[in-house]
């Protein structure tokens, strides 16, 4: 089933994995364990250990912890994650008009529309990180800028490394660089210069630039035996800037990507050009449908996340599915039991002209079950840290034009993220004002809370009307 406008679905690249929302997928939708053993079968024949002990034993893994593996393990499990929403969604009737990766997230997309089977898929993936992996090419490194792209060019001619690039313009006030190490230092540097936010992304490798170039016939080459089949449902790329057609040899097409750019933006803009209006996110924490928001104005985009964590721990996809199936359409006995002692008395009235009684229309409650509802929470209950977390987060990463998965409990707000002393205050500011809260005491040190979690639990600590301590 499709919601009735034109629907896209989203699937995400470097840095969107979230392994409690995968294990939470896991025990409530038997999908995930079929594409974590299609997946397995890659890794175990490649790299001689299944992907699924990592991502369902042990430590909880997210984007950022998960890069302590060898590179293979934070591809294969975004693909994964990527490919488990969708067959979540497709196994519940839920269809899209067209389908868009971002990056990695190009090989879900086309093996959701059925270019590839979902082994071959984990096979592109896994050959694409280790032919960089043996060929030691990936020690650069990718981060962010909230800048547009053709200030981020200038300040990349102003270094003149010509392995700097522009790997992706993900919407008009942000740009993702990819190069190595000491080049994008500096280019972070510039930026901070002029108070642009820049941030590391979590990425293994300096993806879509020229220093992957000579890897890209030797990717081809291992991924040209696999089988292509015509495509289900079009697929837009934003590296190609147009759909793919059966007549593409994808797997070259995929080699080509090491090293081409990413215009996610344009691709956002040119479906919306084409009255896509409904864009769901398949795959972990929901960044692609934020980008779709900078891009399009938001009161004609519907964003819905997949493999995301809401305040309160659940998963956005069953709130998702729920929400697309519909209304559930009663039994006949069902509706006479709700509505017919209430449909008897208005046929009376209208038979014999007397007024019928008023009420709503469905058949109250009996007293055992209105006794037996739950109380309505108070209106001023205290929200749970994760929920306040969740709230900062958001705050901070609109404001600073940075991914919210980068602000971990244990990031430093200035000596890893650049944000000064000056934006700090502004930006508690704002959480402040949000909750209502009083003005900071006298006496208030800032820099007692250095870190992300540290800032939180002030915020969370002040609605409890306790004191936080920096620890």
């Amino acid at each position: 089933m499709k919601p009735k406008e034109k629907t896209v679905f989203l699937f995400p690249g470097q840095g969107a994995f979230d392994g409690a929302a995968l294990r939470l997928a896991h025990a409530r939708h038997p999908q995930v364990e079929h594409v974590l053993k299609e997946v397995d079968t890659v890794a175990e024949e490649l790299f001689g250990q299944r992907i699924s002990e990592l991502l369902l034993e042990g430590e909880i893994l997210d984007a950022a912890t998960i890069l302590r593996h060898p590179a293979w393990v934070s591809q294969l499990a975004i693909y994964a994650s990527d490919m488990a929403a969708f067959s979540v969604l497709d196994a519940h009737g839920v269809r899209a008009d067209a389908h868009v990766g971002h990056s990695l997230g190009e090989i879900a997309a086309l093996v959701a529309a059925g270019a590839f089977s979902v082994a071959d898929g984990a096979r592109i993936t896994a050959e694409r990180a280790r032919v960089i992996m043996e060929a030691g090419l990936g020690a650069g490194r990718m981060a962010a800028l909230a800048l547009p792209a053709d200030q981020v060019r200038k300040i990349i001619d102003l270094v003149g490394d010509e392995l700097l690039a522009v790997a992706s313009e993900n919407h008009p006030a942000q740009t993702v660089i990819s190069g190595p190490a000491r080049a994008l230092e500096r280019v972070v540097g510039i930026a901070g210069h002029i108070d642009a936010g820049a941030v590391e992304l979590n990425s293994p490798f300096p993806f879509h630039n020229p220093v992957l170039e000579p890897l890209v016939p030797l990717f081809a080459q291992r991924i040209a035996p696999l089988v292509q089949r015509p495509l289900d449902v079009p697929v837009y790329s934003p590296i190609l800037q147009r759909l793919y057609t059966d007549s593409d040899v994808l797997t070259e097409c995929l080699s080509r990507h090491f090293v081409l750019p990413v215009n996610f933006a344009g691709a956002i803009r040119q479906l919306h050009a084409e009255e896509f209006r409904v864009f769901i996110e398949s795959g972990a924490l929901g960044a692609l449908g934020k980008l779709v928001t900078r891009n399009v104005p938001r009161s004609e985009a519907t964003v819905r996340s997949s493999f995301a964590l809401d305040a309160k721990g659940e998963l956005a996809l069953d709130a998702l599915l729920t929400g697309l199936e519909g209304i559930t359409v009663p039994t006949v006995e069902e509706f006479w039991e709700a509505f017919g002692s209430r449909l008897v008395e208005l046929v009376r009235a209208e038979l014999t002209g007397e007024p019928s009684a008023p009420g709503p229309v469905s058949s109250p409650a009996p007293a055992a079950e209105q006794a037996a509802a739950p109380a309505a929470p108070a209106a001023s209950a205290i929200p749970p840290y994760d929920e306040v977390a969740s709230v900062v987060r958001t705050t901070y990463a609109e404001a600073l034009e940075y991914p919210e998965e980068v602000f971990t409990e244990d990031v430093l707000l200035e000596a890893e993220l650049g944000v000064d002393s000056v934006k700090q205050v502004e930006l508690l500011a704002r959480v402040t004002k949000h909750y209502g809260l009083p003005p900071r005491e006298a006496g208030f040190r800032l820099a007692s809370y250095d870190t992300f979690g540290k800032v939180v639990s002030l915020v969370h600590a002040n609605l409890r009307g306790e004191t936080a301590l920096a620890g």
